[in-house]
């Protein structure tokens, strides 16, 4: 098996072409999602430098590395609470970027419309509203512990529409950042 770092060019081109034939040669591995394929996946084409290459499923999974909710490699899937759970926590960890259904459909390996239908079966709120809540509550804290402009803040949550960051802050809750700034922050030293 090639290492980690020389993935053949033979093998790189079967992923890149989603090359069926090569379905039971090898399984490939995102470093950056920690997913694993079968060659054949529809998910999209990763970065050369991120794959890593398993002769089986199962050094696939000792290496850490979950199936991949499209291609279902070697038969295995992930049980579903699981996958949500890694979709929150992808969202927790990236919720300053610009994020969508697609975005994190792609990056989870699986379609936007069972994302959706599952997420909200799992989380009892949509991914939509759960990427708001999490901008929510990070605003929040630094509405409170910093001297971030509403501007500066709305950026930092990954909503560069001053406006609407605004908008959607006194929405869900129930103040203007600058209200809930004056009214939480009492005496509490602010800082940078």
């Amino acid at each position: 098996m090639q290492r980690e770092s020389q993935i053949s060019n033979e093998y790189w081109q079967a992923i890149v072409e989603n090359d069926s034939s090569y379905d039971d040669s090898f399984f490939y591995g995102v470093k950056t999602t920690g997913i694993f394929c079968r060659p054949s996946c529809k998910s999209k084409v990763p970065n050369r430098e991120n794959v890593r290459v398993f002769k089986n499923a199962r050094l696939a999974l000792s290496a850490n590395f979950r199936p991949c909710k499209r291609c279902k490699p070697d038969g295995l899937h992930l049980p579903d609470e699981d996958w949500v759970q890694q979709i929150t926590e992808w969202i927790e960890q990236n919720y300053q970027k610009r994020i969508n259904l697609d975005i994190l459909a792609d990056n989870a390996h699986g379609s936007p419309y069972h994302l959706q239908r599952l997420f909200k079966r799992v989380q009892g709120i949509s991914p939509l509203e759960y990427i708001q809540k999490v901008r929510m509550k990070q605003a929040s804290r630094l509405l409170v512990t910093t001297k971030k402009t509403v501007a500066e803040v709305g950026l930092a949550v990954g909503m560069p529409n001053a406006a609407y960051f605004v908008t959607l802050f006194k929405e869900k809750m129930n103040f203007t950042p600058t209200e809930y700034r004056k009214r939480f922050q009492k005496g509490e030293g602010v800082n940078e």
